[in-house]
């Protein structure tokens, strides 16, 4: 599975003189057929591919060989003139895109694993809840906890008085039921323990999530992200799309709000910039917090080989009399240093304000 370290990795893979190939394919066969899957990606290798016959060699051979067809998303990355091969398949699919560059395309692996790194769900009742830990769409590990029967109280000695639900009864009931809860959000805190999720989904009644959520630990309550109805047999694959549109919601929610935010900021003049060459300078003085940019955009630009400056324009003043250089697409190469610079990249879909601005810009440490 993907990891942060498999990450690293690639954002020091560096080509040389010669080119990787970084492909990113929707392999869901519950989407499409096979044969459907399999002609776009010999569509996308003769398109774009041609000059590099080993590395087209040894993605066929993957595919048609190593590749179980089991997940619905994979990234793969060759560089055979380095003798570098990496496949990731993924329980997300991505948009089918294939990029030749000297360092690996890594936007759409930075954005799964911003959006759909360690999370966690509790599905809740009165007696009892099950936990489930995900990692990138997958289950990492589940578990459950079984309180008391509150239904039990209802036979025999002072819950039957009155014949109904009322007086003892009801506040026996009750109070067996805090106590499953109390239970069961300290299990909650066991299980997900130093797993280090990010968010964490109740689901339930309304009344069970709103109880249970008092009870959990100060740790887990920061992750709260979102709540809903699920039957407590709902079965793990039903958790899942649940939990992962849920989060694709939540995402979609903040990434408007992020755009919104830059967007207000730049235009009083605050710590924020946008378009590209205003974030490249931004980016060029180690300024930026956060690059943000439209999911797919890709610019021309240039580079100064020696400080790295980056710029949108040949004619930049800061290049100065040094030597620059083209760059395929200056936009990667600034996601690059912003990563190197330990600053954070959004990649934003579908979001006319941000393209109405550029496509790029920037909030700034300062």
């Amino acid at each position: 599975m993907f990891s942060q370290d498999d990450l690293q990795e690639l954002l020091a893979f560096d080509a040389g003189n010669g080119r990787i190939l970084s492909l990113y394919l929707t392999t869901d066969t519950t989407a499409q057929t096979l044969e459907t899957i399999k002609l776009q990606l010999r569509g996308m290798l003769k398109e774009s591919a041609t000059d590099y016959a080993d590395d087209v060699e040894a993605i066929e051979k993957y595919f048609g060989y190593t590749f179980d067809w089991s997940k619905p998303g994979i990234a793969v990355f060759s560089c055979a003139e380095k003798d570098f091969f990496r496949a990731y398949p993924v329980a997300i699919g991505f948009r089918n895109r294939l990029r030749i560059m000297r360092r690996p395309f890594v936007k759409p692996l930075i954005h799964l694993l911003d959006h759909y790194a360690h999370y966690g769900v509790i599905l809740v009742d009165s007696v009892g809840a099950r936990f489930f830990r995900f990692h990138l769409g997958e289950l990492q590990a589940t578990a459950g906890f079984m309180g008391e029967d509150v239904r039990k109280l209802k036979h025999g000695g002072g819950s039957s008085v009155m014949g109904m639900r009322g007086g003892q009864a009801v506040k026996a009931e009750d109070e067996q039921a805090l106590r499953n809860m109390r239970d069961a959000a300290a299990e909650a805190a066991r299980f997900f323990g130093k797993s280090g999720i990010r968010r964490l989904f109740l689901g339930g009644t309304a009344g069970n999530v709103a109880q249970f959520q008092q009870e959990l630990p100060k740790q887990l309550l920061s992750c709260l992200a979102g709540s809903f109805p699920m039957d407590m047999d709902a079965g793990e694959n039903e958790v899942r799309d649940r939990s992962l549109a849920l989060l694709r919601q939540i995402n979609a929610e903040r990434e408007q709000k992020l755009v919104a935010d830059m967007l207000a900021t730049a235009a009083r003049g605050g710590t924020a910039v946008t378009g590209l060459a205003a974030t490249l300078r931004m980016i060029s003085d180690g300024r930026v917090d956060t690059l943000v940019i439209s999911d797919g955009y890709r610019s021309q630009g240039y580079q100064d080989p020696n400080s790295g400056y980056l710029a949108a324009s040949a004619d930049d003043e800061l290049f100065g009399d040094n030597v620059f250089a083209p760059v395929e697409d200056v936009v990667e190469a600034a996601a690059w240093r912003t990563l190197e610079q330990r600053g954070v990249v959004e990649f934003i879909s579908e979001n006319p304000d941000l393209d109405a601005s550029g496509r790029i810009g920037a909030l700034l440490r300062y």
